[in-house]
């Protein structure tokens, strides 16, 4: 069995083909780092019209990539929801439509869910059960994972994700987008112990994120500053530590709280080199995470997805329609 994955949930267009027997066969993935950093973040119409663009070439290339025939794909899995409303029905309808033409099942899968499962991906997967820390620019999740299908929601993001935080960090600081990597080789330059910034919510019981107050931390201290690369530096030292030990100790909250040893960090941020190292040095857990090109948006985890999903016999209906707001725990 082969499912033909396919991701527009935002701004990257990923393509990817699982083997049931051989694994991940072929993904690629399509960034519009190009556009969104000419117009400083993500412009939704324009993120559809280029999902419009480039998803036949790239099915295309899957396909000659793999030696496959649209005879030897078994379902067509693509992202339903959460998402940009826009981009979600430019692979929806796409997905939907493959599938008709070829006489097979479409699954719709959920965004979060194909992260949380995109370390599976790896050689050395995680057993379940594990907490997993979704964490990317839209949602900042803890859940606890019993298997496939089955999610407690943990805690979540009061405000602001994670990612979005660093995003707007870096728009602040005029250090461009995205804001994870900008921020990350920023830092590199800084010192510690020169800002001082909080670590929201970690001071009371409980598994909730709040970053909008970090945010305003940094924003105070920035317009108080010199804006010399120094003291830009310094602050993004700063906040991306803060980020760090908030995400650090939350996952110890939770790890202890659900009696369990294994974690799982996925979505953008887990690439985030800090993040890992800090992660890794938890006493008597095990950590897992997506290779580096899975931690983003990207088309193999939706293929993954999917095909777990159409082994529990899910499939989707011929009419179809988007989720752009869409909880885990509503699966």
């Amino acid at each position: 069995m082969r499912v033909l994955g396919i991701e527009t949930s935002c701004d990257d267009t990923g393509v990817a083909i699982y083997d049931a027997e051989q694994g991940l066969l072929a993904h690629t993935l399509h960034s519009q780092t190009d556009l969104t950093t000419q117009y400083g973040g993500v412009v939704p119409e324009l993120a559809s019209r280029d999902h419009i663009c480039r998803l036949i070439p790239l099915v295309q290339q899957m396909l000659d990539k793999t030696g496959s025939q649209p005879k030897n794909i078994s379902a067509v899995a693509y992202t339903l929801g959460p998402g940009l409303a826009g981009a979600l029905l430019v692979g929806a309808a796409f997905g939907r439509s493959l599938a008709w033409a070829w006489n097979i099942p479409a699954i719709g899968v959920h965004h979060m869910e194909g992260h949380l499962l995109a370390p599976m991906l790896e050689p050395n997967p995680p057993e379940f059960p594990f907490v997993a820390l979704l964490v990317s620019g839209g949602h900042t999740l803890l859940v606890a994972v019993e298997a496939v299908g089955k999610y407690t929601l943990l805690g979540e993001s009061l405000d602001d994700a994670a990612g979005e935080a660093f995003d707007k960090t870096a728009k602040l600081l005029g250090l461009g987008f995205p804001g994870g990597p900008a921020i990350a080789k920023c830092a590199e330059k800084g010192l510690p112990g020169l800002f001082s910034f909080p670590k929201p919510m970690t001071d009371r019981p409980g598994l909730d994120f709040s970053f909008s107050g970090l945010k305003t931390a940094v924003r105070l201290a920035w317009e108080a500053s010199d804006k010399t690369d120094k003291t830009r530096a310094n602050i993004a030292y700063s906040f991306q530590e803060a980020v760090v030990e908030t995400l650090y100790l939350k996952c110890q909250r939770a790890l202890k709280q659900e009696h369990l040893t294994r974690l799982v960090v996925a979505g953008g941020v887990s690439a985030n080199q800090k993040l890992r190292e800090k992660l890794d040095k938890m006493q008597g857990y095990h950590v897992y995470y997506p290779r580096h090109e899975f931690c983003t948006d990207n088309g193999a985890m939706i293929a993954y997805a999917g095909y777990q999903r159409w082994q529990m016999g899910v499939s989707d209906p011929l009419g179809f329609s988007v989720r752009p707001r869409w909880l885990l725990t509503e699966l």
